[in-house]
């Protein structure tokens, strides 16, 4: 599995060495951009963005001319997820529509991007809240002659909500057994010890909570609020606890043991 470490420092796309995940918020007011090292992935900012507007403000167009810019200023992009819409309860209240329109608005706007920008490397993403949902929006996807099973990534939205229970799982594995290659967004450790096995690729940015857990533990008991070995006073936007939390992250995928970072 390919993880893609989330970040909301845009330079590290120039340092950090490993596949990155970033949103298109921190990127689209920057003046300039790093040159890339490593391959990343685009996060539209969807969740924001609906939360706070109960609509998306950004148009496809507007979208497709920042990822172009990315692609070609940053380079290494390797995918961009669509303006989808996210199923999570909450975000149905926020926006007063239901599951189904959801669905249907995130495969309309991926018909649309797909029409304006053939040459960007947008994924699908299924949305939904219960397991028979993903595949009803599947179908939805087939229904516009989008055959998914073709596409080399295929991004599976409101999962993060669900990782402590078996829901998560039986979404992955419905999906599965239509032959797709999966994305989690948002998936934490908890998820991926329930069905990382199921996804082909996953990002999260969960070091962040950590960090910031970790340098107010360290501090509670007289110590410096970094991990040990790092020069930085406080693990909070710290590429060296976050390396080294990805580290312990995919160890712990091939079997070893759970970890402590400070």
């Amino acid at each position: 599995m390919t993880f893609y470490l989330g970040t909301d420092r845009v330079h590290w796309l120039a340092s950090a060495g490993v596949p990155l995940f970033v949103s298109h918020r921190q990127l689209t007011s920057r003046v300039s951009l790093p040159r890339a090292t490593s391959p990343w992935a685009l996060d539209s900012g969807g969740f924001t963005e609906l939360s706070t507007h109960g609509e998306w403000k950004t148009t496809p167009e507007q979208y497709v001319s920042a990822i172009r810019r990315y692609r070609d200023e940053i380079g290494m992009l390797q995918w961009a997820a669509p303006q989808d819409w996210m199923n999570e309860p909450a975000m149905i209240e926020r926006t007063g529509l239901s599951v189904p329109e959801h669905q249907r608005r995130t495969v309309e706007n991926y018909l649309h991007l797909r029409d304006i920008a053939a040459d960007l490397p947008i994924i699908p993403v299924l949305q939904g809240w219960d397991p028979d949902d993903y595949l009803r929006c599947a179908d939805l996807y087939a229904a516009a002659g989008v055959d998914l099973a073709a596409e080399p990534v295929v991004g599976v939205g409101t999962v993060c909500r669900r990782q402590d229970t078996a829901s998560g799982t039986a979404v992955l594995t419905e999906l599965r057994t239509l032959g797709l290659s999966l994305h989690g967004f948002g998936v934490k450790v908890t998820g991926l010890r329930a069905f990382g096995a199921l996804l082909t690729s996953s990002d999260s940015m969960a070091w962040s909570y950590r960090a910031r857990r970790a340098a107010g533990d360290r501090q509670a008991r007289g110590k410096s609020g970094s991990v040990d070995g790092c020069p930085k006073k406080t693990c909070a936007h710290c590429l060296h606890f976050a390396l080294t939390w990805r580290e312990a992250l995919l160890r712990h995928e091939q079997g070893e043991p759970a970890w402590t970072l400070w």
